[in-house]
């Protein structure tokens, strides 16, 4: 990802800031808010990395998109736009959430399997991994059919691979060998 030394700075300096007023919250639900809509709007995107459009431009489309983003997310936008690093924003973003959860006690765990996990399997999950970690723990469900069945935990540097393909892949290895 582009800018990302950058961006970790920069989500740094705006948890930061928010957390020292109080408003972190408020500035979290607004940083969900833009990498939602960079990610879901693909002219969004393409208009913040375009070098050609002026960046009074860029800033004027932030400010109406996010209305009612509080007024330190909006403070960003500024603050970026003067240091030329607008197309850096949805780094900015992602970084935020990482920072903020970090900040918060909360792990993400992700969660890979080949369809879509049901509400009981996911409390069952949830429970096994909430005896490993300490944090207060969210999960994230990610579909990908190329692991055929079984599931794929990702819980900070550590991973479990219990997949049909995982299995299947480690079985040719057994074989050729």
């Amino acid at each position: 990802m582009t800018g990302t030394r950058a961006a970790v700075r920069y989500a740094k300096a705006i948890l930061d800031v928010s957390n020292a007023k109080g408003n972190a919250d408020v500035v979290s639900t607004d940083m969900k808010n833009i990498s939602d809509a960079i990610t879901q709007s693909n002219e969004l995107k393409l208009f913040l990395e375009n070098p050609i459009i002026k960046g009074s431009s860029k800033l004027a489309a932030l400010n109406e998109i996010f209305a009612s983003a509080n007024a330190d997310t909006k403070n960003l936008f500024s603050v970026l736009l003067q240091n030329k690093r607008l197309d850096i924003l949805e780094a900015i973003a992602a970084q935020f959430a990482v920072l903020y959860d970090e900040l918060k006690g909360i792990q993400v765990a992700y969660v890979t399997t080949a369809t879509p996990l049901t509400a009981a399997l996911e409390t069952q999950i949830l429970a096994k991994i909430k005896q490993i970690s300490d944090k207060e723990v969210t999960i994230v469900n990610e579909v990908n059919p190329d692991i055929i069945g079984g599931f794929i935990i990702r819980l900070g540097d550590m991973q479990f691979n219990a997949s049909i393909a995982n299995k299947l892949s480690q079985l040719k290895r057994e074989f050729n060998n």
